[in-house]
């Protein structure tokens, strides 16, 4: 639970999947795209991806990781969470919801994230 405007809000993580499909040629991966969309209050636990993800941030904000200063996550940021290696970890702080586009090439029949410590 996070304290916004003086009352306690539980934010929800909101994932629309986009598409899905085969891998060319490999029937032991698939790959998947959503728009991923963190409200303020909204946490990210610290997770790791059955393969890689590919992202794009199409609305920014601003996050934190508890004991550490706040970070702009600016539209346009991109980057690559290879495979097995925890990341994320932060809660969006501010007023503004944080868009991004991930496209992930994973195993099939693993699930797409798994937490991590």
């Amino acid at each position: 639970m996070i304290a916004l405007g003086g009352s306690a809000v539980a934010q929800e993580i909101k994932r629309t999947e986009l598409g899905r499909s085969p891998v060319s040629g490999d029937d032991t991966r698939e790959i998947v795209m959503q728009l991923v969309e963190f409200p303020p209050g909204a946490t990210s636990p610290r997770h790791f991806h059955n393969g890689e993800e590919s992202f794009y941030v199409i609305e920014g904000g601003t996050v934190q990781v508890a004991g550490k200063e706040p970070k702009e996550r600016p539209a346009g940021e991109r980057g690559i969470n290879q495979r097995g290696v925890p990341h994320a970890g932060y809660t969006v702080v501010g007023d503004r919801t944080i868009k991004i586009l991930s496209v992930y090439v994973i195993d099939k029949g693993k699930p797409l994230q798994e937490p991590a410590p």
